[in-house]
């Protein structure tokens, strides 16, 4: 019977390690090959033993872990002046992505709609830039604008109306 319960992160951290690295009790295909030892193959500068960059080392290990996807987001919200432009940056600055959506608030609803004319253009800039970040739409916002909600229990309404009179 399968337990249905949602894991803690922590859990979910270790089994996904497991997942990629393999039980330590269950031999891997690469371990079972490392246990073999080959005449000469401590020797240096032979077989599995040039140097590599740490850059393509990290890359690989990002890549094996499923987290290049998070980084190519980070590394976009980062690099918002470069995408759109720095006068552009000056008045607008993303807030987060959610379910594929990158929110950017803006100074004033002239940027905002600015922003939105320059849609296609920015997801142009997004799509080639960052690939992995799997950004589908952009929604630029404005400054928020007073609510006329008043507490937790409101009830909807035709708002508030002209009674002076």
């Amino acid at each position: 019977m399968k337990d249905d319960r949602p894991v803690s992160e922590s859990v979910g951290v270790y089994l996904r390690f497991r997942r990629v690295f393999g039980d330590g009790s269950s031999r891997s295909s690469d371990a079972r090959k490392r246990a073999k030892r080959e005449p000469g193959s401590s020797i240096p500068f032979g077989n599995g033993r040039d140097p590599e960059g740490l850059g393509s080392i990290v890359d690989a290990l990002t890549t094996r872990l499923g987290w290049s996807s998070p980084l190519a987001r980070s590394e976009l919200l980062s690099s918002w002046a470069d995408i759109a432009g720095a006068e552009t940056a000056e008045h607008s600055s993303p807030v987060g992505i959610e379910d594929g959506v990158l929110t950017v608030h803006c100074d004033s609803t002239a940027w905002a709609t600015q922003l939105r004319l320059m849609r296609v253009q920015v997801m142009n800039q997004i799509a080639v830039r960052y690939p992995d970040a799997g950004i589908l739409s952009v929604r630029f916002d404005g400054p928020n604008a007073p609510s006329w909600k008043r507490g937790l229990r409101s009830i909807p309404g035709r708002g508030p109306r002209d009674t002076y009179g």
